[in-house]
């Protein structure tokens, strides 16, 4: 599913236009980013949750050469699914 496809999901549940629930859907996407951008946990109810985890400086190899290689700490973005959505799968 992409983008549009879901914007007309939510426009015919919402009765609104595709144009107005696919800017709808953006503004919701970009409020997590900056909220993941700072620091911040997102949670929606029987959805899930958004949440920054630290990945640690650790040790790897190239695949290439398998030359040892440090592979530097960085953050990510993990999701956890609430029990609502589980259910549903």
């Amino acid at each position: 599913m992409n983008i549009s496809e879901l914007a007309k999901g939510v426009a015919t549940s919402t009765g609104s236009s595709e144009t107005d629930a696919k800017k709808a859907i953006t503004a919701v996407f970009e409020a997590i980013a900056d909220a993941a951008a700072k620091g911040e946990e997102v949670s929606v109810p029987g959805f899930g949750k958004f949440a920054i985890k630290d990945r640690p400086e650790r040790q790897g190899r190239n695949p290439a050469t398998g030359e040892a290689m440090t592979i530097a700490a960085s953050k990510k973005v993990a999701f956890t699914a609430a029990k609502g959505l589980k259910d549903k799968l």
